[in-house]
């Protein structure tokens, strides 16, 4: 007998594909199967006609022209095309100096933003990673504050994936455009989500994913600005010169039509969405935070997506946790680590302690959660941790009144 499946609260890490976005890629599975650089028959003049309404679709999403729109294989290549093809591009050394260029980032960027940069740290390149205060806010202030003038790169992200917490995007993009500096925003978590028009919000470069707005996998695309500034990037990969050089091979047409369909529903849909999540995040928060002591809701409190909250528990183990709460499918970090042992380094990043950090929750809403659903998680998170503190003589301790940090723990 099969056993039912738990309740995804999962979206920040993947989506579910959209019905509509799966009917609109089908006939590109067998019957538009043509490649849209075949342009002496109708297979490839409706595959590339396909690719046009696509791009055009997720420019409509960025508030952008739909020439800047490059198709990759999801955020993670945007990333590395974005950062290291600026870095190559603009690169410069300053007098007396053996650095090719300064790099801006922070501690709390996605790993696909972190490794590029470690990689060029590696090929000679500096950087500067930014530490936010514990409300998890990345700010102008912060961002000026790190700059050099030999600083070519400035990359932060536009709401974090783990915290949900919101940067100050349109700010530092404006600082950096003062400062003739090339700026990119990892958008994986907004885009789709939240507004975005790249020219009021002063952004050169943004990546996104087709898979976290209920799109298919393997298929996202970046933006790259065309005027003011021209933006010009090093390719990476050499081949037929597709994308504008900047990403070249064979178009993934049904995953570009269905990144395109994806972006044209979150666009209709974002208002709509975006209040219903808000709504049921503040409903399952408050359910915890009532009725849990120790329970605390990290980032800020307000700055933050409508769809994402991270809950850490006290007197909790975290790895029983997780298995107390399995017909829950959630995380304790991004998709990407948590199957490490490791605390999340975004939690640690805001100051959070490693045993909170091991035994919080990420729990993210989608376009289908329903209340009962959040209901049913909240009560089934409540009765875990309700049960595994009468495991803990920490938290009997801490109920009687005790200042566990002025204890003096005898060593053997």
């Amino acid at each position: 007998m099969a056993s039912k499946a738990p309740i995804y609260l999962d979206h920040a890490a993947t989506t579910p594909c959209d019905p509509r976005v799966v009917e609109a890629m089908l006939p590109y599975f067998t019957q538009k199967f043509g490649n849209p650089g075949s342009r002496n028959h109708r297979y490839g003049w409706e595959s590339e006609e396909a690719v046009d309404t696509a791009r055009a679709q997720v420019a409509a999403l960025l508030g952008a022209d739909e020439k800047e729109i490059i198709f990759t294989s999801g955020a993670t290549e945007s990333n590395n095309i974005a950062i290291k093809g600026g870095a190559y591009m603009y690169e410069k050394a300053p007098a007396g100096s053996a650095s090719r260029g300064h790099i801006v980032t922070t501690i709390l960027e996605h790993k696909a933003v972190l490794d590029p940069v470690k990689r060029l740290m590696k090929e000679g390149f500096d950087a500067t990673f930014i530490e936010p205060g514990p409300d998890g806010i990345i700010t102008a202030d912060l961002v000026k504050a790190a700059l050099r003038p030999d600083t070519i790169l400035v990359s932060v992200m536009w709401a974090n994936n783990e915290i949900g917490t919101i940067n100050e995007i349109p700010a530092i993009g404006a600082l950096c455009h003062e400062k003739d500096i090339l700026f990119h925003t990892d958008a994986t978590q907004w885009a789709g989500k939240m507004p975005v028009n790249v020219e009021k919000d002063n952004v050169d470069l943004l990546s996104m994913s087709g898979h976290k707005i209920y799109g298919p996998k393997g298929v996202g695309a970046l933006f790259v600005r065309r005027r003011r500034p021209r933006v010009r990037l090093q390719a990476l990969v050499d081949g037929g010169g597709q994308e504008r050089g900047f990403r070249p091979g064979t178009l993934n047409v049904t995953g570009i039509v269905g990144l395109g369909k994806a972006a044209q529903i979150a666009k209709d849909e974002m208002d709509k969405d975006a209040t219903r999540l808000l709504a049921l995040r503040k409903h399952l928060e408050q359910t915890l935070v009532t009725r849990l002591d120790s329970c605390a809701i990290n980032g800020h409190l307000e700055k933050r997506l409508p769809h994402i909250t991270n809950v850490s528990f006290g007197f909790v183990e975290g790895e029983s946790l997780m298995m107390a709460v399995s017909e829950i499918a959630c995380s304790s970090g991004s998709a990407c680590t948590s199957a490490s042992l490791e605390p999340s380094y975004v939690l640690k990043g805001l100051g959070v302690g490693d045993e909170l950090a091991h035994s919080s929750l990420r729990l993210s809403l989608g376009r289908w959660t329903t209340k009962e659903q959040v209901d049913h998680a909240a009560e089934r998170i409540i009765a875990s941790v309700t049960k595994l503190r009468t495991l803990s003589p920490l938290y009997d301790m801490h109920k009687e009144g005790i200042d566990l940090s002025k204890v003096e723990w005898a060593k053997h």
